[in-house]
């Protein structure tokens, strides 16, 4: 069966398993991985490999994460990787009820959460990458005058140009061509506001 892109979550069982902050930390690393082991995962997060394994299990059973073929000779070891290339979770599929809007909006915080602490990491480390990555780091901000449509469509526009990106660095690092190549989070929010 071919791997699904992006995996819409509608259903509020899939987003609370997700929504676990461990469990949406070792999805984030087993999507930038690929692939990998419950221990290889433990050592990142820095917990015990019996709790990631639970936790690995747990996603599992939502259908966001599964075995993958071994990577190794070692048959003891279980290895995992992402069912799909990603998730979308919309608000529009959790707004029917207080207690799914609610979910929604927990999960949503913890997600940009997780995504704010990753950028003070990289302030914090900033030193350690030099000035070809900082320079090359952007930090923007822009406050445009758009409707809804327009917003959406720049979103889409936004996330395709990231995918074309991606395409072409996972393209250039299978044909060996990974010298000076990282991994590097991309995050865009746009939202209305008022002054």
């Amino acid at each position: 069966m071919p791997r699904q892109e992006n995996r819409p979550i509608t259903d509020l069982g899939t987003l609370k398993a997700l929504a676990h902050p461990l469990r949406s930390q070792l999805y984030r690393n087993l999507g930038v991985a690929r692939t990998a082991t419950a221990s290889q995962l433990a050592e990142q997060v820095d917990e015990a490999v019996s709790l990631v394994s639970y936790h690995l299990r747990k996603l599992a059973e939502h259908g966001l994460v599964e075995e993958a073929e071994p990577q190794s000779a070692d048959g003891r070891e279980r290895w995992w990787q992402p069912s799909s290339d990603g998730v979308s979770i919309r608000d529009e599929n959790f707004r029917d009820a207080p207690e799914r809007a609610a979910a929604h909006l927990a999960a949503t915080r913890l997600f940009h959460e997780q995504r704010a602490a990753m950028y003070r990491r990289y302030l914090d480390e900033r030193p350690t990458w030099g000035p070809e990555w900082n320079s090359a780091a952007p930090d923007n901000e822009s406050q445009l005058r758009l409707t809804p449509a327009d917003l959406k469509e720049l979103g889409e526009e936004l996330l395709a140009l990231a995918k074309k990106y991606d395409e072409r660095g996972r393209a250039a690092e299978a044909a060996g061509d990974t010298e000076g190549r990282e991994n590097v989070a991309l995050h865009v929010y746009g939202f209305p506001f008022r002054v």
